[in-house]
This record gives structure tokens, C-alpha cells and sequence, in this order.
């Protein structure tokens, strides 16, 4: 029982993951117009969250966290990733989210110590 208790807790769980992108996401977006000038510091904020968020889980994680932040202007955008790693111990989750005038697009990536 303590071994399934304590892979539960190293475990990546991709519904938690989701909802600390998705607070990031809308703590720094939310209520904002498309601001060239400001995305650098938008995109900051939000992989910074997510981070911050994410090693409060003490979890024995490494994390990668991108974020795109896109106008809505009718241009497309396409992405990929693909990893080499254990199925059973790592994972990986994006979110996109989206207001009248930008997209934004975030992905964690975890890798288990």
C-alpha cells in the first residue's frame, strides 16, 4: 500500500498540471488587449507561474514550460514536440486559451528525477 501511496505522489498527474497552466494563464492574460511591446513580459509571467506552482507541488519533476502568445490576425500556427522518455514516469500537457484578440499557447513538460 505505502508503494502505490508513494507513486501516487511522484506521479505526473496531467489534471493538476492543467489547472496551474490555465490559473497562470488567466492571472496574467485575463482582461488584456494584444500589446506587441508586452508579450515578452506576458510569456515571462506566465512560465514563471507555472514553475513557481509547479515545484510547490514537490513533486521529484524537472519541468520544461513554453508559452506562445499569438494576435488573432488570421495567420496560422503550427507546432509539434516529441520526446524520447519513459511513459510510465514522465509526462507532458499543454493548454491553449484564447480571448477576443490573442491566443496563448502552454505546454509543461515533466521529467521524473
Amino acid at each position: 500500500m505505502d508503494d502505490l501511496h508513494s507513486s501516487e505522489e511522484a506521479a505526473f498527474v496531467v489534471e493538476d498540471v492543467q489547472n496551474i497552466i490555465k490559473e497562470s494563464v488567466e492571472s496574467t492574460l485575463q482582461n488584456t488587449v494584444y500589446n506587441h511591446s508586452k508579450v515578452p513580459q506576458w510569456t515571462s509571467n506566465v512560465v514563471e507561474q507555472c514553475l513557481k506552482r509547479l515545484s510547490a507541488l514537490n513533486k521529484p519533476f524537472k519541468y520544461v514550460v513554453t508559452c506562445i502568445i499569438m494576435q488573432k490576425n488570421g495567420a496560422g500556427l503550427h507546432t509539434a514536440s516529441s520526446c524520447f522518455w519513459d511513459n510510465t514516469s514522465d509526462g507532458s500537457c499543454s493548454h491553449r486559451w484564447e480571448n477576443k484578440n490573442m491566443y496563448a499557447i502552454t505546454s509543461v513538460f515533466g521529467l521524473a528525477i
